[in-house]
């Protein structure tokens, strides 16, 4: 990773199997693991904190379809960049989809197939399809 992406930090752990769609845009931190058959496509830039685990199967996304124009197709609309955080201490669960402009913050899990679709509240535990607040770790959020 230190030869591709942006910036690398020490103790990063990537696995077999992981694509990397513009690698170039990709900041990562220190003890970051990144686990087989994820797919990250940083066209508009994902940065990852320190201490981070990203299970298997993961997908994250910074980059999508523009759909708003009725009266063109999809696929003549071109495609809407925005960058994707995610902070320090955060695990992220088999299978889990993370789409473009989220920041998954500081402490935060999601559980296994989970789609975010809106940033986190710090040190919580996300879940479902589109992932919802299951509870927080170490009490309400401050």
């Amino acid at each position: 990773m230190k030869t591709i992406a942006k910036s690398c930090g020490n103790n990063v752990a990537c696995h077999t199997n992981v694509y990397f769609f513009n690698p170039e845009n990709i900041s990562i931190g220190n003890n970051v693991s990144i686990h087989p058959m994820c797919y990250i496509d940083a066209s508009g830039g994902i940065e990852i904190g320190s201490d981070v685990s990203i299970a298997h199967g993961n997908t994250i996304m910074s980059a999508t379809h523009a759909y708003e124009n009725v009266y063109i197709p999809i696929a003549d609309q071109g495609i809407v960049l925005k960058k994707v955080v995610i902070k320090d201490n955060v695990w992220l669960g088999a299978k889990a989809t993370i789409v473009c402009g989220v920041t998954i913050h500081s402490g935060s899990i999601v559980g296994a197939n989970s789609v975010i679709t809106k940033d986190t509240l710090p040190n919580s535990i996300v879940g479902g399809v589109p992932a919802k607040v299951i509870k927080y770790r170490g009490g309400e959020p401050l």
